[in-house]
């Protein structure tokens, strides 16, 4: 059995990549069970959920109040790499995450986004990406 790749967050623990199965996988795959736990995971999972394609998730955990009808993909894009800046409570159930993410195109354009994240937890206790703020 091939072992599990690691997760596209990037996220290390003593020193090792995880697994998508241990990191961002576990709520990608299952989130009616097992949702994020604050919101820089989140943010981290929506990242992996871009890289992998997955709008099903990215639209669940999209803040109903700003959630776009659908969401696309560009074909042949690869993302490449996540590095969390910041990340910090704005309130009692409310949090920002700042991150830059890096893409190259289907035409080997690079692309880098560098966007500070909001974030606010439900009463059914899950966050919710609300917006973000894009740095040039």
């Amino acid at each position: 059995m091939p072992a599990d790749p690691a997760c596209p967050c990037g996220q290390r623990r003593a020193g090792r990549p995880l697994a998508y199965a241990e990191c961002c996988g576990r709520y990608i795959d299952a989130f009616d069970l097992v949702p994020a736990p604050d919101a820089e995971q989140l943010m981290r999972s929506r990242y992996t959920a871009f890289a992998r394609e997955r709008a099903d998730y990215l639209r669940a955990t999209w803040h109903a109040s700003t959630r776009p009808p659908a969401i696309g993909f560009e074909p042949g894009a690869r993302w490449l790499g996540l590095t969390v800046r910041a990340h910090h409570a704005s309130g009692p159930r409310s949090a920002e995450v700042e991150f830059v993410a890096r893409q190259r195109s289907r035409s080997g354009r690079a692309h880098r986004l560098h966007e500070r994240s909001r974030f606010v937890r439900e009463d059914d206790g899950r966050w919710y990406y609300v917006d973000g703020r894009i740095f040039e």
